[in-house]
């Protein structure tokens, strides 16, 4: 049997028996018609604590704690659920009795997970939160000890899966059954075709997260569910792999989960090693998780995590602190020896602190600061375990051999988001140990955690205007100097001559920007950023400068390491003008006004991420591109030498997620720091990556070139597809007889090719845009003069096609729709060579042309059609079979007799019973009577308005009826009475009336409900 499309109930069926068959879950029934469902089954839970010993007294006072946190209307959802996440966790604490001891009640055995009772039930109709909410029915709910652990919504194969995500996020809205949900850690959605989404409560759409893993089930839903909700992996997710963090709750991505797996097996025989996940995939929770299950599993353990930034420093005390964990933080290297020598804090993290006011990290001065501080009999307690984050830098092997030295029982792990050097790989697996895990950018980008990036290259050519000039002013300024002292000059002056030279650089650099700002997607809209990478501090601030002048000063700025002070200008002033120093201190005060850096640094980076369209550009040198603190943007333009890890994590500022309509990051480079020039995919490695083995970077870049020529040869051999049946010699009236009707005038034959049609339309239009991105880089793309010769036509011709299509069959109206920045690139790249542009049309369709310009409107046709008197003919007769068409409901009487018309002249014309000129004449006065009925036909008197005229002519030419009607209708319509069946049913019954009066036999329901509609099509009434 086909299971294509297979409803919805069907799939459920299906799933419910996987659960029963394959994971083992017993079947609670269809819970429909059930009154009690609740997320706590008191009983099943009350029979599980029996079954494992606890006394009848602990059941209950546990039971009770639970469902007084489950239901506490006080609180929020995230607050409820967190706080019944810890009873799971942690065991409720109960005393037995009134002074005894506190005993913990295992509501889960996190420890034996067959040793639960794992139950689902399906369409679990759960009452609204309170009187006012809504009933809601989830498809399938997972129960653990009658605990509801988990949820389900399934969709039919050919539903989004994202259909059922938003109804789970619905139904935690406290219009529906948010109190269920305080129970909850998986929330789940699941078709067919997508297979399974999970995320947790609160969960936004987009991070909704798909599992990743081999094998051999074919059925994705079905993988993913024995995958995720197979007894064991269910409860250690649960247990071992869900964080709060500042009031969102999070569960694994699947690298995270393999990460920590793989690390397990590593610290279970001692070993330490490397974990790499690249940028964005989430390093920072892979060590929490990791950390927990180190304290938990190995005796007498202590974790020290040493990082290199005050941010992570801090998320990671916050994050520990969401999952019950109390973390300290060593305020110096001495604090840092003193704790390790006492056997508490288990759970400590250091930041390589700043040494005589450096703004890196200093290991030098921290590792010296360690040893001072050594005691003669150290040694450090406990079992520890040390994470070093961004081990991939050089200074982490200093630090590494340092630290061992201090602590040589300890096991080291280093963290890194980038790929290591092929000079340090070696050297840092000795450090380090081998790779525990490896998560690559290519890996994260086909999962969806991060974006992929597009890259292009950008040069500005630097040219001194006359060399001539400069010679003269050289020798005029240095009279009376000697050689040494013009040579010294002279050579002063080359670097001046860069300086000037840059200037004009980076105001081709500022326009090109501010172009962009205009153009390009999402830094036109104000929904995306970008951040300038300068080669320098003073760059930074002459770029500031450039857009300030344009207008963009309140919506860009600095972030550097400058903070501006007196004693920078101290001995600058030389009175011939502002030097570099001067010029920077001037810029950067004035952009800070009264407010200090960080200050001022704090404000604009949460402007920049919060509200992207008021501070649209960000002008950095090296601040804000690494760490996994640095905003994320949209488009990351470079005009600095950059290698390696600084470049491979600045480019990975621009490849986070952020909303539906970002679907890639862009590196704009003028530096051509990736020679990629040629288009040579393979070479990604080549000078600024050349550091990395090619495999550990690969999928990093797409070559916009070669991305784009893709995108266009797609395009092309999609509208030549499309056109592939069209009868040879392709001409005009070929393409009109296979898009529009192969017999002029056929209503339905027109109507029958309008998929063809728009398919057309759509795919001109991006062969257009395909073609602009590359028309002013053919040559760079690899294009030869004769290919893009070649294509240009190509362009030329299918955008004619469709012009004439659309005239040809009606469904032109009016090109002013288009926006004005595709026309623009369709009038600058494509029809700079076209000698005819089909003006006539920009404010009028073809029927008003004619209506307006008789015979004459056969000369605004365009070339193709207007030399064919076939062509002619049936581009007119369609549009006014459009006409007859639309209007119809206006009048059908009078409609009909103009369709008969219609087809009388087209069967004169194919009889060649009449001359070409005559047929255009009549062709023209019959369009003329079809757009203006009024005037066609000689009405009496009396009826003078289109309201009256239809009336006239649809009920039997009876003038005093028409007029009776009209009365009735205008006496009793009311204000939007269309649209309101009360005020329809009163003037129906006006109309019937009115018909009575009039002693017709017309007012039976039929006649009465025909004219009623005919009434309704008058914009009159």
């Amino acid at each position: 049997m086909n299971s294509v499309g297979q409803i919805e109930k069907k799939t459920q069926q299906r799933i419910v028996a996987l659960f029963q068959q394959q994971l083992g879950y017993d079947y609670l029934g269809d819970w429909i018609e059930r009154a009690s469902n609740a997320n706590i089954e008191a009983a099943l839970l009350r029979d599980w604590l029996l079954k494992q010993g606890v006394a009848e007294n602990l059941i209950s006072r546990a039971l009770f704690e639970l469902n007084k946190v489950a239901n506490d209307a006080g609180k929020s959802l995230y607050d409820r659920n967190k706080a019944v996440y810890e009873l799971l966790r942690y065991g409720v604490k109960v005393r037995p009795d009134i002074g005894e001891n506190t005993q913990t009640v295992w509501l889960i055995d996190w420890k034996q997970p067959e040793s639960n009772h794992f139950a689902i039930a399906e369409e679990v109709t759960i009452k609204g939160a309170n009187a006012k909410a809504s009933t809601k029915r989830p498809d399938i709910v997972l129960y653990v000890n009658g605990i509801a652990l988990g949820v389900l919504e399934l969709k039919r194969s050919v539903n989004a899966v994202n259909q059922g995500i938003r109804q789970n996020l619905d139904n935690q809205k406290a219009e529906f059954i948010q109190p269920f949900f305080a129970t909850q850690q998986l929330v789940m959605a699941g078709n067919d075709t997508q297979g399974l989404r999970y995320g947790t409560i609160e969960t936004g759409e987009k991070y909704y997260l798909t599992w990743k893993e081999d094998s051999l089930v074919e059925n994705l839903l079905d993988r993913h569910v024995l995958q995720v909700c197979n007894k064991p992996r269910l409860l250690e997710l649960i247990h071992d792999f869900v964080v709060f963090d500042s009031g969102t709750k999070k569960l694994c991505r699947q690298n995270q989960y393999f990460g920590v797996r793989a690390a397990q097996v590593f610290l279970r025989r001692r070993e330490g090693g490397i974990i790499w996940h690249t940028q964005g995939s989430g390093k920072s929770l892979t060590m929490v998780w990791l950390t927990k299950w180190i304290r938990e599993n190995i005796t007498d353990s202590r974790v020290l995590i040493v990082t290199d930034r005050t941010e992570l420093d801090e998320q990671i005390e916050r994050v520990f602190k969401g999952v019950n964990e109390d973390i300290y933080r060593a305020t110096s290297g001495a604090d840092l020896i003193e704790k390790l020598n006492t056997p508490a804090p288990w759970l400590l993290c250091s930041l390589i602190h700043k040494f005589g006011g450096k703004e890196e990290a200093d290991v030098e001065g921290f590792i010296e600061e360690l040893r001072k501080s050594l005691p003669p009999d150290f040694r450090a307690k406990g079992d520890l375990y040390v994470f070093v984050d961004e081990c991939h830098r050089t200074q982490s092997g200093d630090l590494h051999k340092a630290m061992k030295a201090i602590l040589p029982n300890a096991v080291f792990i280093g963290f890194t988001g980038t790929p290591l050097l092929k000079a340090d790989k070696q050297k840092s697996i000795e450090v380090f140990g081998r790779y525990i895990h490896t998560y690559k950018f290519n890996e994260a980008v086909a999962d969806g955690v991060v974006l992929d990036l597009r890259y292009e290259a950008r040069d500005i050519d630097q040219n001194i205007g006359s060399q001539k000039k400069i010679d003269q002013w050289f020798e005029a300024e240095t009279k009376g100097l000697n050689d040494l002292a013009k040579a010294q000059l002279k050579q002063r002056w080359g670097t001046m001559q860069k300086v000037l030279s840059s200037q004009s650089r980076l105001e081709k650099i500022v326009a090109d920007i501010l172009l962009d700002m205009a153009i390009k997607p999402r830094l036109a809209d104000g929904r995306g950023n970008a951040m300038l990478v300068t080669s320098s501090i003073f760059e930074a601030c002459k770029c500031y400068e450039l857009f300030c002048k344009a207008g963009m000063g309140e919506k860009c700025a600095i972030v550097t390491s400058y903070k501006p002070s007196p004693s920078d200008i101290k001995g600058e002033a030389t009175g011939e003008g502002l030097t570099e120093k001067l010029r920077q201190y001037e810029i950067y005060k004035k952009m800070l006004g009264d407010r200090d850096p960080e200050t001022f640094e704090k404000e604009v980076k949460q402007k920049f991420i919060k509200e992207p369209g008021q501070m649209r550009l960000l002008i950095v040198v090296d601040k804000l591109l690494t760490g996994f603190d640095a905003p994320s943007a949209t488009y990351l333009y470079i005009d600095k030498q950059m290698r390696d890890h600084g470049l491979f994590q600045a480019i990975c500022r621009v490849n986070r997620l952020d909303g539906e309509d970002k679907r890639y990051g862009y590196i704009i480079d003028y530096k051509d720091l990736f020679k990629q020039l040629e288009g040579a995919i393979g070479d990604y490695t080549s000078d600024a990556l050349d550091g990395f083995d090619k495999e550990d970077v690969a999928g990093l870049l797409e070559n916009r070139l070669e991305k784009a020529v893709e995108d266009l040869e797609e395009a092309r051999e999609a509208v030549k597809a499309l056109c592939e049946p069209v009868e040879q010699p392709k001409d005009t009236p070929a393409y009109r007889r296979y898009f529009c009707a192969l017999e002029s005038g056929n209503a339905e034959q027109l109507k029958a090719n309008e998929p063809k049609r728009l398919n057309l339309y759509k795919l001109t239009a991006t062969l257009i845009r395909c073609f602009a991105n590359l028309a002013n880089e053919l040559d760079e793309a690899g294009y030869s003069a004769k290919e893009g010769a070649e294509l240009k036509a190509e362009v030329e011709h299918f955008t004619k096609v469709r012009d004439e299509v659309k005239l040809a069959s009606g469904d032109y109206i009016d090109l002013k729709v288009y926006e004005p920045g595709m026309r623009f690139l369709i009038d600058t790249y494509i029809r700079a060579e076209d000698s005819e542009k089909v003006s006539a049309f920009d404010d009028m369709s073809l029927i008003q042309l004619i209506v307006e310009r008789g015979v004459d409107a056969v000369d605004q046709l365009p070339k193709g059609i207007r030399e064919n008197h076939e062509a002619v003919a049936e581009t007119i007769e369609n549009n006014v079979r459009k006409l007859i068409i639309d209007e119809s409901p206006i009048n059908p009487k009078y409609y009909e007799s103009m369709s008969a018309l219609l087809d009388a002249l087209i069967a004169q014309r194919k009889e060649n019973a009449l001359s070409y000129q005559e047929y255009l004449q009549k062709i023209v006065e019959l369009t003329q009577q079809a757009k203006n009925p009024g005037g066609a036909s000689q009405y009496p008197a009396a009826i003078s308005t289109p309201g009256r005229q239809a009336l006239y002519d649809n009920l039997g030419k009876d003038e005093a009826l028409a007029l009776a009607v009209d009365v009735a209708v205008l006496s009793h319509r009311q204000d939007d009475w269309r649209g309101n069946a009360f005020k329809t049913r009163r003037v129906r019954l006006a109309i019937k009336e009115a018909l009575d009066a009039a002693g017709q036999e017309l007012s039976e329901a039929s006649v009465l409900d025909s004219v009623l509609e005919l009434v309704k099509s008058q914009h009159g009434y």
